[in-house]
């Protein structure tokens, strides 16, 4: 039987979603966790990869059990692992249904405080310099006109295509003054949320202009394109599946 893992997470303290050989990784952390409560070896697969900082507040897995879940699964999880992982739900699915190939839309968001704040030490980008938002919102607009991203995705990423389908993405400014960055698109490439987001803060700043971004986009070179934003500030939020993948969703 297929199952599914609801849960989330703070990064900082990990190397990432993926099993690391050299630091500790949130997968690593759950397979050792189910390991110990099914008595028996589990390997999870996960929606994606976050890289290491970076934090979920919706992420999903998958793992095979030819037994029957115990009633007490998720009391057992949570308090076997640390307090910065939290698992809500897990629930049976179809034998094809696969947390990563299954997902239709990755939502993220990226936020930014203009000012240091103690309270969100880790969970946002400070970046106190001035920046020009709706320069920045015309710049964003611009990748709802394209579906090749090479130019933000991580030198060497091991992908069969570069396309990603972008729903929506642009900047929301708070009444204090902070901004968040909201994109949702079909999949992401390896580093591509920090890259924008990075290029995008260049616009802002008013280094690039709406034609550079655009032209950055259309060259599909990674050298091109601005540096990447911090880990810290980079969560994702939510992921989308058919609805019938939770047909037969029962949380405890």
């Amino acid at each position: 039987m297929r199952y599914f893992l609801q849960l989330a997470y703070r990064g900082t303290n990990y190397h990432g979603w993926q099993r690391q050989p050299n630091g500790l990784s949130v997968q690593e952390v759950l397979e050792t966790a189910l390991t110990t409560v099914l008595r028996q070896p589990i390997t999870i697969v996960g929606s994606g990869r976050t890289d290491a900082g970076v934090h979920a507040g919706q992420q999903f897995a998958h793992f095979e059990l030819d037994t029957a879940l115990p009633g007490h699964l998720l009391r057992s999880l949570n308090s076997l692992i640390p307090p910065d992982i939290a698992v809500y739900d897990c629930f049976p699915v179809r034998a094809d249904d696969h947390a990563r190939y299954t997902a239709t839309s990755r939502y993220y968001q990226y936020q930014i405080s203009r000012r240091k704040d103690p309270f969100r030490d880790g969970l946002v980008y400070v970046f106190t310099l001035p920046l020009n938002v709706k320069a920045m919102n015309d710049a964003a607009s611009i990748l709802l006109n394209h579906i090749d991203f090479e130019c933000f995705s991580k030198v060497k990423t091991d992908v069969k295509t570069f396309n990603c389908q972008i729903e929506w993405a642009y900047w929301e400014e708070k009444p204090n003054g902070d901004l968040v960055f909201h994109i949702k698109a079909n999949r992401f490439l390896h580093g591509m949320v920090r890259a924008i987001v990075g290029t995008l803060l260049a616009v802002g700043q008013g280094r690039l202009s709406s034609h550079d971004f655009e032209q950055i986009i259309l060259a599909r070179d990674r050298r091109k394109a601005g540096r990447a934003a911090p880990a810290e500030g980079l969560s994702l939020v939510e992921v989308g599946y058919p609805a019938e993948v939770f047909k037969e969703r029962k949380s405890e």
